[in-house]
């Protein structure tokens, strides 16, 4: 009973540690950015089909953690004034919805709702950018040129908001940058082939499962502030036409990702992996396509969240089981 009780003051004493960080872990959505480290780590293995030096993988762990905590944080702070803006239109129906957004899990835009200043915020952003490109120049000076790109590329798609809604495209570019400079890291001349593939896989994967959808549950109050999504520009019969093919486009490449890779992977790895794009992705885009409603539009963004992880799972354990 004793032991028992002290477990749980020391859980107790863990949680109540958190609680002051958790406005800069909503900052940098760190829920969403663990499992967007998955992306990386599958483009990481699959190049090669083997497990890197435990080294490079301590390494890169920490790298990338810190460039997606530091990216996300940069998005908040550049969006600093928009997302003011945008909480002042905020209804109750609204932030109902948000409360089933992996972004929100702790609370939306901390720094837009006063919990935390602005200095606080570049601190925090800065403090993890700088683990970021150190690890990025050890690894590999192509990764350091990436992650600065990564930033610049973010800074330029938080401008875009009322300008156009083809910024969805920087977007895309952007999520690819963790999953090249993975692939760099573990391999010094990746094949031509598996690069191209990896950015269509993760760029159409980005647009048709996570940005546009995200938009989409957006969509009023993106209206209200004169944002210019691409559901607010087009429309969402336009965007559920181009979620659906985006998202077909990001099985096709995933599977020749795998193809194009120096690994030879036997077939149920192809098979599990599409098997997992469509479930996790193309059947939710095929109910957004077909009811068009912002509640499908946010199962899509949570769903297909998942599909990398799933991916580096399947690949994970094939690889355990030839071992």
């Amino acid at each position: 009973m004793r032991g028992m009780q002290s477990l749980l003051g020391a859980g107790g004493s863990v949680i109540d540690f958190l609680k002051p960080w958790q406005m800069y872990f909503a900052l940098s959505r760190t829920p969403h950015g663990i499992i967007d480290l998955a992306a990386p780590c599958f483009a990481a293995i699959a190049v090669n089909g083997v497990f890197p030096p435990v080294g490079i993988v301590v390494l890169g762990l920490i790298t990338v953690f810190s460039g997606y905590t530091a990216v996300y944080a940069v998005n908040d702070i550049v969006d600093y004034r928009v997302d003011r803006e945008r909480r002042s239109v905020l209804d109750r129906s609204i932030t109902r919805r948000h409360s089933h957004d992996l972004d929100a899990v702790w609370i939306r835009h901390p720094l837009a709702e006063g919990v935390m200043s602005l200095r606080q915020a570049v601190a925090w952003s800065c403090f993890w950018g700088g683990i970021a490109m150190v690890g990025a120049w050890l690894l590999h000076p192509v990764c350091l040129v990436l992650f600065v790109a990564g930033v610049l590329l973010e800074t330029l798609y938080c401008k875009l908001l009322k300008i156009t809604a083809y910024r969805t495209f920087v977007s895309g570019v952007v999520k690819t940058i963790g999953s090249l400079a993975a692939t760099f890291a573990v391999d010094n001349h990746p094949p031509i082939g598996y690069l191209i593939c990896l950015f269509l896989f993760i760029f159409f994967w980005e647009i048709g499962a996570q940005n546009i959808p995200n938009d989409w549950s957006d969509i009023e109050e993106d209206r209200r502030i004169g944002a210019k999504t691409f559901p607010v520009v087009f429309g969402i019969e336009r965007s559920a036409v181009v979620v659906f093919v985006s998202c077909c486009a990001a099985l096709m490449f995933q599977t020749l990702t795998l193809t194009s890779s120096r690994a030879v992977f036997p077939a149920v790895v192809k098979v599990l992996c599409t098997l997992a794009g469509f479930s996790f992705v193309l059947m939710p885009a095929a109910r957004l396509l077909l009811r068009r409603r912002p509640s499908d539009a946010m199962a899509l963004f949570n769903s297909g969240s998942w599909y990398p992880l799933t991916l580096l799972l399947i690949v994970v354990g094939v690889l355990l089981a030839g071992q």
